[in-house]
């Protein structure tokens, strides 16, 4: 049995799932996300949450029954708290700055290095 995939994926006050056959649909504070799950595993409403079970046991149900879990857990984490990424810029005279929405980076290139932000990124 997978540890990761018998658990129920809990969700925090202001978070709302459906299950929609394969779809799962999640609204939170941050927006709303979905994702259409595998066939070889299905999706419930349960009391402690979304449970996720396999179709049958096979080793492919196995194989994605704790990677889809995952998956729906990292839906409810997108729309309550958000996903950042932390850039780390090792050396002397290496650098980034927000210039606007445009991040530029001096990344030892003759000339700098222009980012634009995408809309919905901070």
């Amino acid at each position: 049995m997978s540890r990761i995939g018998k658990k129920p994926v809990s969700l925090p006050g202001g978070v709302t799932a459906s299950v929609d056959g394969q779809e799962i649909k999640v609204k939170g504070p941050k927006g709303e996300l979905s994702h259409v799950l595998v066939d070889h595993v299905i999706a419930k409403m349960g009391d402690g949450g979304i449970e996720i079970g396999m179709v049958e046991d096979t080793k492919d149900s196995r194989a994605m029954w704790g990677m889809s879990r995952t998956l729906v857990a990292n839906l409810v984490t997108g729309v309550t708290e958000g996903f950042s990424k932390t850039l780390e810029i090792n050396g002397v005279g290496y650098r980034a700055a927000m210039k606007g929405q445009t991040l530029q980076l001096q990344l030892g290139f003759s000339h700098d290095v222009d980012f634009a932000i995408p809309k919905g990124i901070e």
